[in-house]
Order: C-alpha cells, then structure tokens, then sequence
C-alpha cells in the first residue's frame, strides 16, 4: 500500500517560503499541500493562485491544491493554469458535483473531493468510482494545529471499503492532527497520504519528520 506524505505549507515560514519548498524538494515528501481559503466556507483567509504558480517554478514534487472555498468551479480553470496537480473541492460546496469533477479531469488534474468531519462517506457512493483521490478532514478546516478527531479512523475504514469495491487506484488523504500516533493508526485503517503541516515545520529536523511518518 502507498505511504505518502504531504507536507501542508499553510505552517511554513511565509518570510522564508522559498527555503520550506527547496526543504521539501530534497526531503522524501511525494506531493506539497496548499489549503486554500476564503474567509467564508472557513473562518480563516490564506493565500491563492499567486502563490501557487509562484511556488510551481521551483517546486519539484505535484502540488496537491485544497479549495476551501465556495463557488470552486469559478476557480478551477486558474488553479489548473496556476500548476495544480491535484485539485480537492468540498463535497459540502458543490452543487453539481459530478460536473464540477467533469470540470477538472478536462483541465488534464486529478480530482479529488473533500469531506469535512460531520460529513458521512456513504455520500461518495455515487461519484467514488470517478475519483482519483479523497480527503477526509480530520479536523474542523479552517485553522492548523488542532486536536485530531477520534471519528477519523472509523471513516478511513468506511471509505477503504467503499473504494475496494468500486476504484481501487483512488488515494485516501487525511488532513488534520497528523503526528507518528495518530498517522499509524491512519496508515494501518487504510489511508494513503498523510497531510502534515505544524508536525512538520514546528520539529527540529523536517526532512527527518517527513522521512519517519513514511516508515509509520
């Protein structure tokens, strides 16, 4: 099973960004997560696509975009222009679903939804089979460094089943409270990236945190 990693740069250093991306460039980390926000689906503001496509010139691994937004599709065409390799939308979010993916797959990005910790798996029954990755919070979004949420690891075993059954190559994420505790149990219930962000950028030697959560 694959054990990836993504380091969160929403608790990076913002003076020193460029140093953060060159460290995750050289590090084991398979992906770089952006958590986009828009001050109104979440109570926090963050950043956009200036800073993506800034980061894409000199990032080495995809970047994996998280839209915590309302109105995603309005945003999908720039983000994709911007270098996302991955796009998350929020189930809660979209209206139209299966369109709003449609949407993405044609800009040639992998599509993936998000599911906010209230929010059942059983909802995904319909669109599983035409995704290519989902991410469950296990967090309340909005904020870092939050208290995991127990529930989480019931959910991960609720969507592995659910993906064996219907799209076996389609990646669980999991973003929210990531340390080497609770990213064991998320790797063993079935999860296949973990998205880390002040585990990382707040230890001693980020290289050496990314490389021991992927040996969890």
């Amino acid at each position: 099973m694959k054990r990836l990693v993504a380091p969160s740069i929403l608790s990076a250093n913002f003076n020193r960004l460029g140093e953060a991306i060159q460290m995750i460039n050289q590090s084991e980390a398979d992906f770089i997560h952006f958590d986009v926000m828009d001050g109104v689906f979440v109570p926090n503001i963050s950043f956009g696509i200036p800073v993506i496509k800034d980061v894409k010139k000199i990032a080495e691994k995809p970047l994996d975009v998280h839209l915590m937004i309302v109105n995603p599709d309005k945003f999908i065409v720039p983000f994709a222009e911007a270098g996302a390799s991955f796009l998350t939308v929020h189930y809660e979010t979209c209206a139209h679903l299966h369109r709003t993916i449609q949407s993405i797959k044609e800009q040639g990005v992998k599509a993936s939804v998000c599911l906010n910790p209230h929010t059942p798996v059983a909802l995904l029954e319909d669109i599983i089979s035409e995704l290519d990755m989902v991410l469950l919070m296990s967090v309340n979004p909005g904020f870092g460094g939050q208290k995991f949420i127990e529930n989480t690891y019931k959910k991960v075993v609720q969507l592995k089943e659910l993906i064996e059954k219907n799209n076996p190559e389609c990646l669980i994420e999991v973003d929210g409270g990531v340390n080497y505790q609770t990213g064991k149990k998320l790797f063993e219930a079935g999860a296949n990236v973990l998205v880390a962000g002040s585990f990382v950028f707040a230890s001693e030697n980020p290289e050496e945190t990314i490389r021991n959560l992927k040996l969890l």
